[in-house]
């Protein structure tokens, strides 16, 4: 690991959908002074775009993958962080997207999206770079076993579906976002399956990657833990 120089530390924190894993990301990132970026947000941002322009039929997923593909270059995704409120957001073709890629319509499509090579090469490259631009703490279904497999420090986080489920539905309530929690807990139920079973970078955790199951943890022991474990690698 790199030697008490924390604005270069990779830290890759992996698990399912909903168990906090970009708040615990947010929140290292936060500590050390590094910069956070939620690789599964950078899926919703291609996914809304594939959406907004027809490219999805959302009655059976079928995805018009040459036309994607081509215009994927077309696609620029970046995070800002808004100095006033110290709160990062994601920005689609220049667009801030925070609230519309969490729509249950892109939840109901991201997992194909995810599932397709050439859109994996693509955030793949484009998240390599924001860790050489600097430390970074990144979060997503990949990125200990794929994206930074020599990352400094890999987690892996679960909690049961259920409880995963009543999170989100919060998440989405107080952001004014309608949701039916039984929807939700199909939907991650679906989308674990998904993950864990796809031939392009499953889900999977990284055998040198700590796991933690914040199913009964808060926002505030899950970061005590996660720094006590980078903080023995560091020394």
């Amino acid at each position: 690991m790199t030697p008490n120089n924390s604005k270069q530390l990779i830290i890759a924190i992996d698990g399912f959908s909903s168990t906090g894993k970009s708040t615990l990301a947010q929140d290292i990132a936060r500590h050390y002074g590094i910069r956070y970026i939620d690789s599964g947000a950078m899926y919703r941002a291609v996914t809304l775009y594939a959406l907004n322009n027809n490219l999805i039929d959302t009655h059976n997923s079928t995805i018009k993958e040459k036309e994607l593909d081509k215009k994927l270059n077309n696609i620029n995704i970046d995070f800002k962080r808004n100095t006033e409120s110290n709160i990062q957001s994601i920005y689609l073709n220049g667009k801030q997207v925070d609230n519309d890629i969490r729509q249950m319509k892109v939840n109901n499509q991201v997992s194909y999206i995810s599932k397709l090579n050439f859109v994996r090469e693509k955030l793949v490259k484009k998240q390599r770079k924001f860790a050489h631009e600097g430390g970074v703490a990144m979060d997503g279904r990949d990125i200990g076993t794929v994206v930074f497999p020599n990352a400094d420090v890999k987690f892996f986080i679960t909690a049961s579906a259920s409880i995963r489920a009543e999170r989100r539905h919060k998440e989405l309530k107080e952001k004014g976002i309608e949701a039916n929690y039984e929807e939700i807990l199909e939907n991650i139920k679906e989308r674990d399956l998904i993950d864990q079973n796809r031939n392009i970078s499953p889900l999977r955790m990284a055998k040198n990657a700590y796991k933690i199951d914040n199913s009964k943890l808060t926002r505030q022991q899950q970061l005590e833990k996660a720094l006590e474990i980078i903080e023995q690698q560091k020394s």
